[in-house]
Order: structure tokens, then sequence, then C-alpha cells
């Protein structure tokens, strides 16, 4: 780990001030995932920013509908608080498939938003990756590839700058996706607001960038549109816990009557962000809720995907867990076990957080 200086923010204008003056500097609050990309010779900050100590700590109710997080709720709370759970299930759902309890602990709902691709190349300074060396190449192409992704990805071969073929690991995500969170921003310039599609950047031309955000913006809150419908998010892995989603699935439903009025269908694990099947969402509009119509909705949600020699399993299991979702969501099916129940790959079963919410 590289010597770095340490300063604690009070306020938001403080930390934004820390910040804007050192183009090195990075914000930290529970820093499960950025230590560790220190430690590993990732991530190289001059300076770290301390803002666990800011009051972005409430969950509440906004006056217009909807409910705002704000950037310093830790994913325990976030994932057992009862307005959440509620009425936005699949988010509570996705915080409770992913990690430990110690690390749901520390872990800030905004710095879950920003922990980086566990692709093992970023991770090991002595393979080439545009992602972490600009320029060098990416070894997952012709490599291990296994966890990698199948659609949005950067590939004009092994030795080209471009080439980045990562996916992003969080489950959160995947459920503020198909919620069409909105995130609330504060920088030097202001405040200001971005839909959470316009948040994660595919690799494209900059496969080292992962969102659009500026070096000194500060995420401040989450905040939810308002919902009357039922989500669910559906995560497979290769144990029953502790691991990243092979694939993953979260799924929104508002229903008109009997008829699928609004359907918002997020992947996870298949790309740099997660992945909104917008083709499969709309086939669904206005249809009464069917096991052949949600067997056909994941097969279109599947097209165009490109995979690898090692994880073209994602294309049969993409289907798979889209399909199963959308049939829990919509009650043609009961749900597998608890809220935050997850497919178990490796033993063929299906395990379920066994705690109460």
């Amino acid at each position: 780990m590289k010597t770095f200086y340490y300063q604690r923010a009070l306020d938001i204008p403080s930390a934004i001030a820390m910040i804007s003056q050192d183009p090195g500097a990075q914000f930290i609050a529970g820093g499960t995932s950025q230590v560790d990309l220190m430690k590993e010779d990732v991530q190289h900050p001059t300076r770290l920013i301390d803002i666990s100590q800011l009051p972005l700590v409430e969950i509440e109710p906004m006056p217009s509908g909807g409910l705002r997080i704000g950037a310093n709720v830790k994913n325990t709370t976030a994932a057992r608080h009862p307005l959440i759970a509620a009425t936005y299930p699949a988010i509570s759902e996705a915080i409770l498939a992913g990690a430990s309890h110690q690390i749901r602990n520390m872990a800030s709902m905004a710095g879950n938003l920003l922990q980086r691709t566990r692709c093992p190349y970023l991770r090991d300074p002595n393979q080439p990756c545009n992602k972490r060396d600009p320029g060098t190449g990416c070894s997952a192409v012709d490599g291990y590839n296994r966890m990698h992704a199948i659609f949005g990805q950067s590939d004009y071969g092994a030795s080209s700058p471009l080439t980045c073929i990562a996916a992003h690991p969080s489950d959160l995500t995947t459920a503020l996706a198909a919620h069409e969170a909105v995130i609330v921003i504060e920088g030097p310039d202001g405040p200001r607001k971005i839909g959470f599609e316009q948040l994660y950047r595919l690799p494209g031309e900059t496969p080292h960038i992962d969102t659009n955000l500026r070096q000194d913006d500060l995420i401040v809150a989450i905040e939810l549109p308002a919902f009357e419908g039922n989500s669910h998010y559906l995560k497979v892995r290769d144990r029953a816990s502790y691991a990243y989603a092979l694939v993953s699935c979260a799924v929104a439903l508002i229903m008109d009557d009997e008829r699928i009025a609004v359907a918002r269908i997020a992947l996870g694990s298949v790309a740099a962000k997660p992945w909104r099947a917008y083709a499969a969402e709309a086939m669904l509009k206005g249809q009464l809720p069917t096991k052949e119509l949600f067997e056909r909705a994941a097969t279109r949600a599947l097209e165009g995907a490109q995979p690898y020699n090692m994880n073209s399993y994602k294309l049969e299991l993409g289907r798979m867990v889209v399909q199963q979702t959308l049939l829990e969501t919509a009650g043609l099916e009961p749900l597998q076990g608890m809220q935050a129940t997850a497919f178990a790959s490796s033993v063929g079963g299906i395990a379920g957080i066994v705690e109460p919410l």
C-alpha cells in the first residue's frame, strides 16, 4: 500500500473543498472494497477524505412519493428498514443476498454502487488490464473469463487498449436499476440528480472509467420513485453464501387489473453495469402473465449476448433466472423460501436467508 494523507470531513461543503484541492484524492466511507484495492496495489489515492461522519444516514419518505436513502446508510440498515422491505422488496433481497453480516454492517449504500469489478486481472498488477493500467491490454479475453460480461463489452482483441469485458459485481445495483432509482450528487457546481441508467459507463473507448461521476462529485442520497407493485431479486452463484453472482435478475411489475402495466427487468453480472432488458420489458406490457409469456420474454432478454469460451453457460442460465424471477414476482409460482432467496448452483438447490427481516 502506498503512502497517503487522511482527512475527515465534518460537512458536505468541506468534503467537496478537500477533494477539489487534490486530483488524486478519493472519498472513503465504509471502505470494505476500497481498502482491498489499495492493499492490492490497484488504487493509489494520494489522499483519503473520510465522509463516514457526514449526516447522510436518513431513510425518509419524499413529499412527492417514493423514498430517499442517505448515502451513508449502512447496507444492513437499508435491508431491514420496513419501508424498503415492504415497498421495494427486491432491494432488501439483493442486499441480503450479498456479502457477509460484517461487511453489510460496514458498507454504505453509496459505496456499494461504486465498488469495482471482481475481475481477477484487475486485482493482479502483474497482468495486463486496461481498467487498471490503460493501454496495457485485456488478459481476460483469452484467459479466465468465466465470470465476465456477455453484454456491452468492448472487445478488439487482447492487446487492444480499448478492450474490457469485466462485469459489475453489485447485487444492490441490479435491484436499483429495476426500480429506476435516481442518484443525488453534490459537487463544486452545486447539487444535481442523474437517473440510475446514466450513472455507469460501458467500456467503449475508456475502459478505465467506470462511472459518469467527476472526481469531486459526492453522492449524498439515492431516491426511489413511488412504486405500487411487486419486485423480486434472484441470484445464481457457485455456493450458497458469500459469493458473487454468476447471473442475477431483478424484476419490478406493476399490474392493471390482471394485465401487466409496467415491467422492468435488470440483469446483474452480465455487463459493466446493470443490464436492462428493454425489449423483453416491451413485449410484456399489456399482457396477461403466463409461464409461456415469461419464457418468451426470458429468451428475448438474452438476445444479442456475446459470450466467451468459459461463460457461454450464462445464456441458458440467464434465461432460466429471468423466467423464474418473473414467475415469482407475478405470483405464478411461490417464492423459493424467505426473502433474499438465492439459487445455489453448486448444490443444485435453493439457499435462503434464515434470519427474518
